[in-house]
């Protein structure tokens, strides 16, 4: 073996022997230390820790355009509410590893393939605006929750729709493959109330079917509603409105059977929703200026997400 050879085989083993004595020191948190062969024969596997720990990159998934939580600014680079979120808590993975870099791989999902892309490894960690449902759950791990929302409905000032029976015969947009799109599905089946349902690719495309007139009404969870009410021509045309039809949190999602890596984000968050810096960055993205044209939302936080800042949880709402 060649002298560059050996010096790779030697990188490759030090790596490998980083994440073994990282996921060690997972298992001994909060436990008497004890003899290095059993702690090892104790410690669940992570392969994500471990990938991560061998070769210095971690796969965040990110939104494109679900203002304010993940998003692209005019740049064209990946700013938001859930984003900071996110990079604190890749700060927090490279800590725990005692990795001198990380790097971070961004990776756009949809609403469609956002599960898939997490499922099948391509994504590693996903904070951007997806509701932690009993559904959702069965098929990826969620974090610790990281906002709470509504489901309601944008519309033009001065239409003649204020709550979800006005939609009777009119045509709404939802975002395919959210829960909104569920919930309306279900709702018109219940009710028969034949409203026509169009759907879209992602929230951007949903807004621009509403303010071309395409549609009457977007249906959407309300924080994202105020994102996309902040991208109009014209802001004060829109409205939103109606009785929610349901309330739901956010989580970050990640493979299932992975515990050590779930430790991991949800200890980080925790740690930023208890000690005031998750209010700090609301702040930042609800009620002060955002890109990429300075739009201020001026929606201060709902006494729901107050109380989860205070009692942090990772369990869908009922």
């Amino acid at each position: 073996m060649g002298s560059h050879q050996a010096r790779g085989a030697m990188r490759q083993t030090a790596a490998r022997l980083c994440a073994a004595v990282a996921l060690c020191g997972l298992a001994l948190v909060g436990r008497a230390a004890t003899p290095v062969a059993a702690a090892a024969s104790a410690v669940p596997a992570s392969p994500t820790l471990a990938r991560i720990a061998e070769t210095g990159t971690i796969n965040l998934g990110h939104r494109e355009s679900s203002v304010p939580f993940s998003y692209y600014d005019g740049k064209r680079q990946v700013v938001g509410y859930s984003q900071d979120l996110m990079l604190k808590v890749a700060d927090a993975i490279k800590a725990e590893l005692r990795l001198p870099a990380l790097t971070l791989k961004l990776v756009p999902v949809t609403s469609q393939n956002r599960l898939a892309l997490v499922q099948n490894g391509t994504v590693d960690l996903e904070c951007g605006s997806t509701s932690n449902t009993a559904e959702r759950g069965r098929l990826v791990a969620f974090s610790t929750s990281i906002f709470v929302i509504s489901t309601r409905l944008l519309v033009k000032r001065g239409a003649a729709i204020q709550d979800f029976a006005d939609l009777a015969g009119r045509k709404v947009v939802v975002t395919s493959g959210t829960t909104s799109d569920r919930l309306l599905r279900t709702y018109n089946e219940s009710r028969g109330s034949r409203i026509q349902i169009v759907t879209a690719r992602d929230h951007d495309d949903a807004f621009q079917a509403l303010e071309q007139g395409q549609v009457e009404a977007l249906m959407l969870d309300d924080a994202l509603l105020y994102g996309e009410r902040a991208k109009a021509r014209q802001p004060e045309d829109w409205i939103v409105t109606g009785t929610p039809m349901s309330s739901e949190v956010y989580g970050c999602m990640m493979r299932r059977d992975d515990p050590a890596l779930k430790a991991v984000v949800d200890r980080a968050l925790t740690r930023l929703l208890t000690s005031g810096e998750a209010l700090k960055i609301y702040t930042r993205w609800f009620q002060r200026p955002i890109p990429p044209r300075g739009q201020n939302l001026n929606w201060p936080p709902s006494e729901s997400l107050l109380k989860l800042y205070r009692q942090p949880g990772d369990q869908p709402l009922p």
